[in-house]
């Protein structure tokens, strides 16, 4: 054969990929690049040491490992530990771990430590983090909740058979043509796009959620919410919802399945309020009068179950609320049911409040491919992070994910350095009352003695452990 010049432009194993990135806050590049150039670049970084303040970021390493984040990214990406598009991913849970909107356009992260988090030598653009989040549908998000969720049920994320479902409406600033609607009567119509969250009400962790539309009801979208929970929690529970989900669709699905109960408020209509004033209530404390019956609601082939309080001493202000069962139960159950059980439900406000700013409280794009992975992968974050705040000493762990962020992931100096094959994260003027050092220092040892393998896939098989000066 005769020699040939430029055959090595023809290698096969050499699969380039191209991304945008961000060279700095204001320069944005294309770049070629395969899975080999990637490590190469990556550890070339680690050998010059890097500097910078997203050195606590690194800090969830060990919660990325023990949860087992690699495999679910891999998973849905559907590509190798080598490969570019897992990168990318991780790169949109750690932003969302950060809290940051736009921060790829707005402050980039490069040269501070945050790109080599992700096993990355650069910072990827909006356009090529939208593109990899197109590339992947709606189902493959959900199957990458259940995956999640599967996870968090054997580490013991959803112990308490009681969970709440709640919308969560989230404003967007698109241009698109879409209805508008408001979430209070007297609020000011917006655009927004419709979630439906659930959660365990004891332990406040999110299970999952859904994406309402135009074309997606309330019912419809619960349903297939409760579909992902007999799949993540098939032992089932107690679900507490509100109002907007009385409708005859979730009812039927809720008698039909055997291992979930739900407990909701009916709407206040003059037939139902004529209904609870003709029952007789036994008094159990003073104001409060309680019973049981059946109802007959909408279209329902039979007569649900309803539990009924009233409350007031005087008869002129007596005030009646019905609550529908899918099963029925003695009265002291049905008691503790509406009285204890039902008003933790407000745990998904709590959630919202301090979690929301993870990835659920602003939309960038109505394209629901995007917003489904966006919103999914946040939940990863939100995973990591709780078993973070869990190692952390009150008034700490009661932090909100924004403080958190704002205080340790973003607050703290440090280097990154290789010796042999482990990263040394040093971390400076880190206040000892975060108890740090003992959960972090010497973390190899520790995994190891967890039965857990300290090397990191998408840090090319390097070991981390941290320093404190």
């Amino acid at each position: 054969m005769d020699y040939k010049k430029k055959l090595h432009y023809l290698n096969p194993e050499k699969e380039s990929k191209k991304v945008e990135i961000h060279l700095t806050k204001t320069k944005i590049r294309e770049l070629s690049i395969s899975s080999k150039d990637n490590e190469r670049m990556v550890r070339e970084q680690l050998a010059k040491k890097v500097s910078g303040t997203y050195i606590g970021l690194w800090l969830l390493i060990a919660e990325h490992i023990r949860l087992g984040t690699w495999d679910l990214l891999k998973s849905w990406t559907g590509k190798e530990d080598r490969e570019i598009e897992p990168h990318l991913a991780m790169q949109i849970v750690n932003e969302s771990a950060l809290c940051v909107t736009g921060v790829r356009i707005r402050n980039s992260l490069s040269c501070q430590g945050f790109e080599v988090l992700n096993g990355l030598p650069y910072i990827s653009t909006d356009k090529s983090i939208h593109e990899l989040l197109d590339e992947h549908t709606i189902s493959e998000s959900k199957a990458m909740q259940i995956a999640l969720g599967k996870l968090r049920q054997v580490r013991g994320d959803y112990r308490s058979n009681k969970f709440a479902f709640d919308p969560h409406r989230i404003y967007t600033f698109s241009k698109r043509v879409m209805p508008l609607k408001k979430s209070n009567p007297k609020n000011i119509s917006k655009k927004n796009l419709q979630a439906f969250f659930c959660i365990d009400v004891i332990t406040g962790q999110p299970v999952g959620f859904m994406i309402g539309s135009s074309g997606k009801t309330t019912s419809r979208a619960s349903l297939e919410l409760l579909d992902m929970m007999e799949s993540i929690i098939p032992d089932g529970g107690l679900i507490m919802a509100d109002t907007e989900h009385a409708t005859v669709e979730i009812l039927k699905k809720f008698y039909e399945t055997e291992n979930y109960e739900i407990l909701m408020p009916l709407p206040r209509n003059k037939k139902l309020i004529a209904h609870l004033k003709q029952l007789e209530y036994e008094k159990k404390w003073a104001g409060y009068g309680f019973a049981t019956t059946d109802y007959e609601f909408g279209k329902m082939e039979h007569a649900i179950s309803l539990i009924a309080q009233r409350t007031g001493e005087i008869e002129t202000d007596y005030q009646y609320k019905g609550f529908a069962s899918s099963f029925s139960h003695p009265n002291k159950d049905a008691l503790e049911m509406i009285t204890e059980d039902y008003p933790e439900r407000w745990t998904i406000e709590e959630f919202f409040n301090f979690e929301a700013s993870m990835g659920w409280n602003r939309i960038s794009t109505m394209n629901l491919n995007i917003s489904y992975g966006k919103m999914s992968l946040a939940l990863i974050a939100q995973a990591v992070t709780h078993q973070f705040r869990k190692k952390l000493p009150k008034p700490y762990s009661n932090w909100t994910a924004k403080h958190l962020a704002d205080t340790i992931f973003h607050g703290i100096d440090g280097d990154l350095r290789v010796k042999n094959d482990t990263i040394i994260v040093t971390m400076y003027n880190v206040p000892e009352k975060l108890n740090l050092r003992k959960h972090y220092e010497h973390l190899p040892e520790k995994l190891e003695k967890e039965g857990i393998d300290p090397r990191i896939p998408w840090l090319f098989n390097f070991k981390v452990d941290f320093r404190f000066k």
